[in-house]
């Protein structure tokens, strides 16, 4: 057997880790009736006679006196590979046969291959020990796929289930009750925040993003090492974000009329292009649908704090709206519920749904899984 065999479907699975149990065992039962210790002394001894076989084969013909030189000393170690071997060594004649084809005063490239020829059934039980090995490791792959199988039918269960939650959903529930508030304080938070950037010094906006490491909700980038130091340190740090960019682009003759040190200026601001024009208001905003009522609770306290760094009180007031929302949590996830609802089922889903094909295959699925956790039991790990 080999490893690269094609992978099983997971209907399949079962049986063919039936079939590579059963494969594992009858190779060891013939392990065990030769017995562990004679099937490794077997395979020794193949390995070493095979070995002289493949060194000397080419030195040891011909009719050079280099040649008569090799050909006495393969000969010599040959007969003593095979007198010294156990008398009850199983293929033993094997051996024997193949170092009578050496008992002659000439060798040729047929003598070695009649050797190996009359040491071939030695080599099947030589091969058993790797052909164990093979197996289990077959054994093994398949145990591996049959986890793999029933954790991505785990998933498929829990996607199906969770189509049959949203189609039993009330759709025309009044989810704009907390759309609004979310997209009026989304469009509003965007607006402030584009101002800010356009306005406040970079200095002052990375200041702002910093602060923000310490709310673990609103998910900031942390400014550049390099780019922070040199707007806090450096005169250019007063100019937004928009200059800044702008003088990046400049040639350092251009630029020179600008700062003071062009060169520190591409260092930090050319280099960091990317994280400038990517910082926009994304973090502070809201997902729609949104997250479950405790969740956005924490995230609204916490975007509170810091919107109000920068936004107008009409913001703040935007984001009290929202939590406004939230406090009546059985009705809030009701209504979350029916957006998700909204946004995730298509019309194909809603049909299959109403039809009962998802409980069909909700059935398929979790009779696939039975049977591969059963099989996973019956066949233990090695």
């Amino acid at each position: 057997m080999s490893s690269t065999t094609e992978p099983a479907t997971a209907d399949d699975l079962p049986a063919s880790l039936a079939d590579a149990d059963a494969a594992y065992r009858d190779v060891d039962a013939e392990i065990s009736d030769h017995g562990e210790e004679t099937v490794e002394a077997v395979a020794d001894a193949y390995d070493r006679a095979t070995d002289l076989l493949d060194r000397y084969e080419g030195q040891a013909t011909g009719t050079g006196r280099e040649n008569f030189k090799n050909f006495i000393q393969f000969q010599e170690q040959f007969a003593s590979l095979v007198e010294d071997l156990p008398d009850d060594l199983p293929e033993r004649d094997a051996f024997e046969a193949a170092n009578d084809r050496f008992d002659k005063r000439r060798l040729s490239e047929d003598d070695f291959a009649a050797a190996r020829d009359r040491l071939e059934s030695a080599s099947e039980i030589a091969g058993l020990l790797a052909e164990r090995q093979e197996a289990l490791e077959r054994y093994r792959e398949l145990r591996r796929e049959v986890g793999h199988a029933i954790a991505d039918l785990r998933e498929e269960i829990a996607d199906r289930e969770r189509l049959v939650e949203l189609g039993e959903v009330d759709l025309d529930a009044p989810v704009e009750d907390i759309r609004d508030p979310i997209e009026t304080y989304n469009d509003a938070v965007s607006e402030a925040f584009a101002e800010f950037r356009s306005e406040a010094s970079t200095r002052a906006v990375l200041d702002f993003v910093a602060t923000t490491h310490g709310y673990p909700l609103v998910g900031f980038n942390d400014p550049p090492e390099s780019l922070r130091e040199y707007v806090e340190t450096r005169e250019a740090g007063t100019e937004t974000i928009t200059d800044l960019l702008k003088y990046a682009r400049y040639s350092n003759s251009k630029l020179g009329h600008y700062v003071d040190d062009p060169g520190a200026l591409k260092r930090a601001v050319a280099t960091n292009e990317t994280y400038l024009e990517r910082l926009d208001a994304d973090p502070l905003q809201l997902e729609w649908p949104p997250k479950p009522a405790a969740e956005l609770r924490w995230r609204v306290e916490e975007l509170t704090s810091v919107v109000a760094r920068f936004a107008p009180e009409e913001v703040v007031a935007d984001l009290r709206d929202v939590q406004s929302v939230v406090r009546d949590a059985e009705r809030f996830e009701r209504l979350r519920t029916a957006a998700e609802a909204k946004t995730e089922l298509s019309e194909a889903e809603r049909e299959k749904v109403t039809s009962g094909a998802i409980e069909d295959e909700l059935t398929d699925l979790r009779e696939q899984k039975e049977r591969l956790e059963e099989a996973r039991e019956e066949y233990p790990d090695r």
